[in-house]
């Protein structure tokens, strides 16, 4: 087995550092927008966005295998399950 170097151009990282920093932007514009409940679920979706730039472009997570991949996705997925159950704790309060 051959190591792969894994090697991004600048471009990309650069737009990667853009798309970043304009999300923090609509992150922080949000936040002055009052659109009831959904502030929580727009807060959530942008923080999510935002970190799944971060694990596929700087730390390679693309590149990675399919055992790595699975392993990420399924918890996201059980992080995903517990915020519901805590809004739905919450909600029916």
């Amino acid at each position: 087995m051959e190591p792969h170097n894994h090697i991004i151009s600048y471009k990309t990282l650069f737009g990667v550092l853009l798309a970043l920093m304009a999300l923090t932007g609509v992150t922080v514009g949000a936040s002055y927008v009052d659109l009831g409940r959904l502030n929580v679920w727009i807060a959530l979706a942008i923080a999510s966005v935002k970190a799944s730039l971060v694990l596929l472009i700087f730390m390679h997570m693309k590149f990675e295998g399919r055992l790595l991949k699975l392993s990420f996705l399924s918890t996201v997925g059980f992080l995903a399950v517990m915020i519901g159950f805590t809004f739905w704790d919450i909600a029916f309060r």
